[in-house]
């Protein structure tokens, strides 16, 4: 096969790294359970740390995009293997995101690794991690209501950011209380608070 002038500058584009390859690489990296380090992705890339920054921002917005790409289907999977109606569904599917989290090699590294952007990260709006998950969970919550399944204690989003809250609790009750966390408990907490 004869290639073309538009073949060619179609594969010298494919092959140029961007904000897309960035990110592929680095959660790459870190389902692998390695650290997501700016400068080894740069040179990786074949750009400066500049450039790499101006793609994607700084490591904890990078991070939270890797973070998020794999959390959001761990909750979709949660969702729809989540047991009964109502509070206890929406206690179910939590509680399973919770256990999946807890079982995930590489996110339980990276939380052990460097626990301070962890949390970061994950439980404050420094990124918008948490606000998805909220969000995921306000629907989710909003299901159950819509269909008479659900009578809230609290305005809707209120309740989803203390099911949220409840859950972060339990999962890294190691860096906020030095106990040992135990996941189990979420579905418990959020099935107490929405009987």
């Amino acid at each position: 096969m004869t290639d073309t002038p538009l073949s060619l500058r179609l594969a010298a584009a494919a092959s140029r790294p961007d904000a897309v390859t960035a990110f592929t690489l680095a959660r790459q990296a870190f389902i692998e359970g390695r650290r997501v380090e700016m400068q080894e992705l740069a040179a990786g890339l074949g750009v400066n740390r500049a450039t790499l920054f101006r793609w994607v921002g700084g490591r904890d917005e990078l991070l939270a995009e890797v973070i998020w790409s794999v959390a959001e289907p761990t909750f979709a999977a949660a969702v729809t293997a989540a047991r009964g109606t109502g509070g206890q569904r929406v206690a179910s599917a939590v509680g399973g995101f919770a256990v999946a989290a807890h079982e995930s090699t590489f996110f339980v590294s990276f939380v052990q690794r460097e626990p301070e952007r962890a949390l970061r990260i994950l439980t404050t709006r420094a990124s918008a991690f948490q606000n998805r998950l909220i969000d995921l969970v306000e629907r989710l919550l909003n299901e159950e209501i819509e269909a008479g399944r659900l009578d809230p204690p609290l305005p809707v989003r209120d309740l989803a950011i203390v099911v949220v809250r409840i859950s972060e609790t339990f999962m890294y009750l190691d860096m906020i209380t030095g106990d040992t966390p135990d996941v189990s408990k979420v579905e418990q907490a959020v099935a107490a608070l929405l009987r």
